[in-house]
């Protein structure tokens, strides 16, 4: 494995990362796709020795279960100081005042939560799940800076929100000297690129490194398009499954499947390590999410580090892409329903 840099810091993580919301128990989460823990546990043992050391999950998970399994399999598999632990706070953990959020009590709360739930005594990457518009700004990037200086945390990153808003924040902690975001999570694949209008470039700009959830567009760049056999977690994630999948970009997005089906073939390599290959291909990202239930999954996602993709097969692949309805950093449901309510055929895809 070879290690790359989290955007300007001088932190080394392995350019593929284990998305831990799919370790979780079932009673807790999602039973219909959650691993429990006796499934979960020789996945994680799986990608450690792949050489993997970076690892995401976030306290909202499986309620609390995700970290739980992480950090006791962690433990038990690998040295504390070699792997890195990201986790995220912001959306309910309970009912009732103070429950949610990014306030200096909601913050100060859940990373203890987190790290006694982790069972470690530091989070390498605390990140915002998603941004707080009922805290004032300062409130939040103050306090997160307050966790750094504490040694509870040793970076801080983000997750999707508007370029503005991010921009507003980054200017924020170097105004006051507070410490900065170093990394974006944000939405981003062959299928779904409206971060290359924006978001990418300010990542860019100012040496983020990205972070990518979804990276295989929900399964979708690991099957043929017509292909009935979709992934659990596409069924049953509700409104979010298809926010940019929906009939309007069915033709540009069966197209670029095709290319990406095309040069799998001609390689001899899945589709999903050619999907995974151009995503490393991009200067941003850092390292693609990759939420594996099957070891095989681990080893697709680590071989993909071995594929260079040539500018012909760049292009097949990206040629087709149409301009699609931006959902990045809308986490409110009733805003969510009035914007699909105007996407000509979501109702149907819903």
């Amino acid at each position: 494995m070879r290690f790359t840099k989290l955007g300007t810091t001088g932190l080394d993580v392995s350019p593929i990362a284990i998305g831990a919301m799919t370790y979780g128990d079932p009673g807790r989460g999602h039973p219909v796709w959650s691993l429990d823990e006796e499934t979960s546990r020789p996945l994680i043992r799986h990608a450690l020795e792949a050489g993997i050391n970076f690892f995401d999950t976030a306290n909202l998970y499986s309620y609390g279960s995700s970290e739980e399994i992480l950090g006791r399999a962690l433990r038990d598999f690998a040295d504390r100081d070699s792997v890195v632990i990201a986790t995220k706070l912001r959306h309910p953990m309970r009912p009732g005042p103070n429950g949610s959020g990014l306030s200096r009590k909601a913050i100060m709360t859940e990373v203890e939560h987190s790290l006694r739930r982790l069972g470690t005594d530091y989070i390498d990457l605390y990140q915002i799940h998603r941004n707080d518009r009922a805290t004032p700004l300062e409130e939040t990037l103050e306090t997160l800076d307050a966790l750094v200086r504490a040694g509870k945390v040793r970076y801080l990153g983000a997750s999707s929100m508007h370029a503005w808003e991010f921009a507003k924040a980054l200017h924020l902690q170097r105004q006051h000297g507070w410490a900065r975001f170093v990394s974006m999570q944000d939405h981003y694949n062959l299928l779904a690129r409206e971060e290359e209008r924006e978001m990418i470039p300010l990542c860019l700009d100012e040496g983020v490194g990205t972070i990518v959830w979804s990276p295989l567009a929900r399964g979708r760049l690991a099957r043929a398009w017509d292909d009935a056999k979709a992934t659990a977690r596409a069924g049953t994630d509700g409104a979010y499954a298809d926010l940019l999948y929906t009939p309007a970009e069915e033709h540009a997005n069966r197209a670029i499947t095709e290319a990406v089906g095309a040069v799998a073939a001609r390689r001899g390599v899945t589709r999903a390590q050619v999907a995974l290959a151009w995503l490393h291909s991009r200067p941003v990202v850092t390292a693609p999410l990759v939420g594996a239930n099957t070891t095989a999954q681990i080893d697709d996602a680590v071989a993909s580090l071995d594929i260079t993709l040539t500018d012909d097969e760049l292009k097949a692949l990206e040629e087709p892409y149409t301009p699609r309805y931006d959902f990045q950093g809308i986490s409110d449901e009733a805003e969510l329903a009035k914007i699909r309510a105007r996407i000509p055929g979501y109702a149907t895809a819903a």
